[in-house]
């Protein structure tokens, strides 16, 4: 029988992100040597690459850097909520983080294509793949510039890293309206800046549902423009964040808050993991 104790398995685990049952095997074949098992794990770990491709990737962690007028939003996906909180995981994480700003990557594939140390990114995410069992991906990177930027992180559970990441940047003002529009925006989801930055077609779309809802309901004729004009404007106040009831004052739009405060919003951009 190989010698090892609990305490093993669960250094091994810890620091691998592997399974129990992986980490177990491994250690029997190695003969209890920890250095042997890690090396194990990592070789049957790349033969699982491929296979591991298919598989979903919706935990994860959300990270964000600012320096000066520009700030960067990583998001990095795995398997499962244990791998997501372990150290290798986030250590891997702030690297990839670290890289999206060297390099200024605006978008995942210019990331992954970029050089680390004489491999790509995509290799370097391989590598971790294979030791720690899972599929692990960069899913998003977002690049916010402006003459102030702020980041904000929110954890959803206190025993997982941060799963939902703000940049916000802005002129005028002071940092913390930046902040509280960052916190938000973390809240309340908007997925544009502006009304005119929604895509016509999307637009479009809602007009339609809108009209076909009014006439399902029996609303008179004559009075549809009305209502489908408040139904449209009722989802660019949903979804435009100058155009939301802000957070702390919901007698107020967003925009009238930063008016007020001296300040003008001029990009954001919001990730949740797996969403």
């Amino acid at each position: 029988m190989a010698n090892y104790t609990a305490a093993d398995i669960k250094a091994l685990r810890e620091q691998t992100g592997a399974g129990m049952l992986d980490v177990k095997k491994a250690l029997d074949e190695a003969d209890g040597d920890t250095a042997k098992a890690t090396e194990i794990l990592r070789v049957k770990g790349l033969k699982g690459v491929t296979k591991r491709e298919g598989r979903s990737a919706s935990n994860g962690l959300v990270a964000a850097h600012v320096d000066g007028g520009v700030g960067t939003l990583v998001e990095v996906n795995c398997e499962t909520d244990f791998v997501a909180k372990g150290e290798k995981f986030i250590a891997l994480a702030d690297k990839v983080l670290d890289q999206a700003v060297k390099v200024g990557a605006a978008d995942a594939q210019a990331l992954l294509d970029s050089d680390l140390d004489g491999k790509s990114v995509q290799a370097v995410l391989d590598e971790a793949n294979a030791t720690i069992g899972e599929k692990i991906e960069v899913r998003r990177v977002a690049r916010v510039e402006g003459d102030n930027v702020v980041s904000y992180l929110h954890k959803t559970s206190p025993d997982l890293p941060a799963q939902v990441g703000v940049v916000f940047a802005y002129s005028g003002g002071d940092e913390q309206i930046g902040r509280d529009i960052a916190m938000h925006i973390a809240a309340f989801s908007p997925t544009v800046l502006t009304r005119d930055e929604v895509d016509e077609a999307t637009v479009e779309n809602e007009r339609r549902i809108a009209e076909e809802t009014a006439k399902e309901e029996g609303k008179p004729e004559a009075a549809l423009p009305r209502i489908v004009e408040g139904r449209v404007n009722g989802y660019f106040a949903e979804n435009v964040l100058l155009e939301q009831k802000y957070a702390k004052d919901q007698k107020k739009q967003v925009q009238a808050v930063l008016k007020e405060a001296g300040a003008e919003g001029t990009s954001f951009a919001r990730f949740r993991v797996g969403a």
